[in-house]
């Protein structure tokens, strides 16, 4: 294992202290020699336990870290107990002792568990082959079990009007929350929310790309119909004219809850980053009035704000996105030693700043830098992706240098934010391709092959 190798350079002393103090601090989650397995921290401090839904978010600045074998076993804790005793749900959190954490879990009636922390998992799991290239998150019968009894039985069992979509089964008042906005919990009874139907199309999406990679190209396609049914029903039904925003949630009686943009400053525990998160969201409008609640909210919980910088940079607020960093890094933030705060902050940085994407189904590695004034340059050196070690430099937002350090081929997709026909390729005048941004926006970008220790520039003229 190659723990701690991924380390920073930058003309911004702040943004480099920032994420030393993540990574150190992410690392001293991370335990060896426990019943339990490789694991790190990821539910609340003192707990010696980590929750489907702080591993699915913390997964990726885990990865970054050097703590790929670390997730593989978490993520198959999870997928390895799921149980038709407890209606296809696993344990939300498991101990360092391998056993369901007594927090949580008192019998399989009589549990704490969040509806959309399967779908979570499942799209996980996708990611960190996308990262890692592991085939075991296609293959291994433990993770494909947990995929279909997710899509299929799952869904059945807590589909109570066939609709096709989760609700609260009303049997206990914390077994089977349709959302992870907890406040309500034995206060408001509420049916069904906007981040459970968000992780349940993302979740759909990527059951339908595993199958895709397995071959089985009739199921695949069944499951990509079936993501783009609830996203035009979350698209349609759960916008908000009104308040120009998408509902929060459904209660029994059948009235939407939604947060506006006026109000959204008195209801911070409200409000949900996770249908930008998962990409569900259409239209630049919507996602422009979506990202205006967000940050119009005030004291918001830290477990929503790690989500903050990740969701802004993919929809190009990079400085909201910064701010939110430079909060999170604050000696003086409250609650900063919630595991999930420095893990974030890692990934925000690698997969937002820099706009590191990998696809190991195709060997490619793309970036997209996104600096702003505070920071003339960065450099991020020793990412561990596939089986590589590579490092990335950012000279602005009009450079870029790639070094493949170790590891066999790939290929580096490098974005520009800009449309142009031509990009500087090591000194020589390429033609670019064009696509469309999440914000809708045109970008340009070159794919250049690399191989093991060569470096490549791409400059934008």
């Amino acid at each position: 294992m190659k723990l701690n190798r991924v380390s920073i350079k930058s003309s911004n002393t702040k943004l480099v202290e920032g994420f030393n103090w993540a990574k150190d601090q992410a690392l001293k989650y991370v335990n060896i020699n426990d019943p339990v397995g490789l694991w790190y921290e990821a539910s609340l401090p003192g707990r010696d336990a980590f929750c489907m839904r702080d591993v699915s978010h913390q997964s990726t600045g885990a990865q970054i870290l050097g703590l790929s074998l670390f997730n593989k076993n978490m993520l198959k804790k999870f997928a390895k107990n799921i149980s038709e005793s407890r209606d296809w749900c696993s344990y939300w959190e498991i101990n360092k002792y391998d056993l369901p954490a007594p927090e949580d879990y008192k019998n399989d009636n009589d549990f704490w568990y969040n509806l959309p922390a399967n779908f979570d998992i499942l799209d996980c799991c996708y990611r960190q082959y996308l990262w890692t290239g592991d085939l075991d998150y296609v293959n291994d019968p433990i993770f494909l079990r947990f995929y279909e009894k997710t899509v299929k039985d799952y869904v059945k069992c807590w589909d109570i009007n066939n609709d096709g979509l989760l609700e609260y089964k009303g049997d206990c008042v914390y077994r089977g929350i349709p959302s992870y906005i907890e406040g309500q919990v034995g206060v408001n009874k509420i049916v069904s929310a906007c981040d459970m139907l968000s992780a349940q199309y993302k979740g759909y999406l990527s059951y339908s790309k595993i199958q895709r990679l397995r071959g089985n190209d009739v199921e695949a396609k069944e499951y990509e119909e079936k993501a783009d049914s609830i996203k035009c029903i979350f698209n349609t039904k759960w916008w908000n004219k009104d308040k120009n925003n998408y509902n929060t949630f459904i209660l029994e009686n059948g009235e939407f809850y939604c947060v506006s943009e006026n109000n959204a400053d008195k209801n911070g525990d409200m409000v949900t980053t996770l249908p930008l998160y998962f990409d569900i969201v259409e239209g630049k409008e919507r996602v422009n009035n979506s990202i205006k609640v967000l940050l119009n909210c005030k004291n918001i919980n830290i477990e929503t704000e790690s989500h903050y910088p990740e969701v802004l940079y993919k929809y190009c607020f990079d400085k909201e996105a910064y701010d939110f960093i430079m909060d999170l890094v604050s000696p003086l933030k409250k609650r900063s030693e919630y595991p999930e705060v420095s893990y974030s902050v890692v990934n925000s940085i690698i997969t937002g700043m820099l706009g590191i994407k990998p696809d190991a189904s195709n060997k490619v590695i793309e970036s997209t830098s996104r600096l702003i004034t505070e920071s003339e340059w960065i450099e991020i050196n020793n990412i561990p992706i596939f089986d590589n070690e590579v490092s990335i430099k950012s000279l602005g937002n009009k450079e870029m240098t790639f070094t493949n350090n170790s590891g066999g081929n790939v290929y580096w997709k490098a974005v520009f934010k800009q449309e142009i026909s031509e990009l500087l390729v090591d000194g020589v005048l390429v033609k670019a391709q064009i696509e469309e941004s999440n914000n809708g926006s045109k970008c340009s970008y070159v794919i250049i092959p690399v191989h093991e220790n060569e470096q490549h520039y791409v400059k934008f003229i």
